[in-house]
């Protein structure tokens, strides 16, 4: 049986994180590639892999490469897609896919043109709690899904130099924490949101360091979203239906929640691990290129990626504005 090639460009942390989750009896992880030939030399040994480059390029051209894992800095996602979807590569990127809505409508123009693959990493997609909370809210067994909140926080060290606060590398709280409680809050939600409202605190750098979402369905539910660079938060999802809420710690890769009943009772659920939310991801992108289905979510990579650059156009973010950027 053909095994799906993987390869990696951008070696950093979450690399490093994919590396090492990599497990798949369909998939291998052949290649890697980073901007500095003893890096990528370095990165392959530690993991055991075949092939090492020092350019970007020279992987994506490789012919014994189906796919390519992109774990390159957020500005850099647009242009290392296009470059590996014109060299026949399906993409599997790392969040946030693109800076706006342009840039991932071009991507998937270009992607479709050719008959290949892109897809965005985000684990709440794959995550199998979510998997089960979202079935069995659709049993009625919790009611109906009335409201949903998200929080993430981080405390990041405000200099011009730290990424997180630099407007040209795409930086600011929404890139980096905005798709998991977006992607969260719209893979329950029933249907895009129809109303939505937003503020938000600038840094003195001219990114968003904290903000806060409201947002409404044509199905009457309703959510709220906290994003901050200012200090560590809680970091909770909270579902609440009709008759029960369901909470859950530390969401972006959640492996147990707890639900309360309305009579006050409560349940723990506990499915999955989050040690293994990258291996999910690959398990499922693989099985979509080997056509048993598709598990791409992309439907909801482009509602996330378009309330992102709503959001963004905005508060007059430079990198929305500025579509080619």
């Amino acid at each position: 049986m053909h095994k799906i090639r993987w390869g990696i460009i951008g070696l950093g942390k979450v690399a490093h994180q994919f590396a090492s989750q990599f497990d798949a009896e369909e998939a291998v992880l052949t290649g890697v590639a980073s901007r500095t030939l003893q890096k990528a030399y370095d990165f392959a040994s530690i993991y055991h892999i075949k092939k090492a480059y020092g350019s970007y390029e020279e992987l994506a051209f490789d012919p014994e490469i189906d796919i390519l894992y992109i774990a390159t800095p957020n500005h850099s996602h647009y242009a290392d897609i296009l470059m590996a979807l014109k060299a026949g590569k399906h993409v599997f990127c790392e969040k946030p896919i693109t800076l706006n809505k342009h840039q991932l409508d071009e991507v998937l123009s270009l992607a479709q043109s050719r008959d290949l693959l892109v897809s965005e990493a985000v684990t709440i997609y794959h995550m199998p709690l979510y998997k089960k909370i979202k079935h069995t809210i659709e049993t009625g067994k919790y009611g109906e899904l009335k409201m949903i909140h998200a929080q993430l926080g981080v405390k990041q060290t405000m200099e011009p130099t730290n990424r997180f606060y630099d407007p040209n590398l795409g930086g600011g709280a929404l890139m980096d924490l905005g798709v998991y409680a977006f992607s969260f809050i719209r893979y329950f939600l029933s249907g895009p949101p129809s109303e939505r409202y937003t503020t938000v605190s600038m840094s003195k750098t001219g990114v968003d360091e904290a903000s806060a979402f409201l947002f409404r369905t044509d199905y009457g539910e309703i959510a709220t979203a906290a994003l901050s660079f200012q200090a560590d938060m809680s970091n909770t999802a909270v579902l609440v239906c009709e008759k029960a809420r369901i909470s859950i710690n530390d969401f972006k890769r959640a492996d147990q929640a707890l639900v309360t009943y309305s009579d006050g009772s409560t349940e723990e659920i506990r499915t999955g691990s989050s040690a293994e939310a990258l291996t999910y991801e690959i398990n499922a992108i693989t099985q979509t290129l080997l056509a048993e289905e598709n598990r791409t979510f992309l439907g909801l990579t482009q509602d996330v990626n378009e309330l992102i650059d709503w959001a963004a156009r905005k508060w007059h973010m430079s990198w929305a504005l500025n579509e080619d950027h």
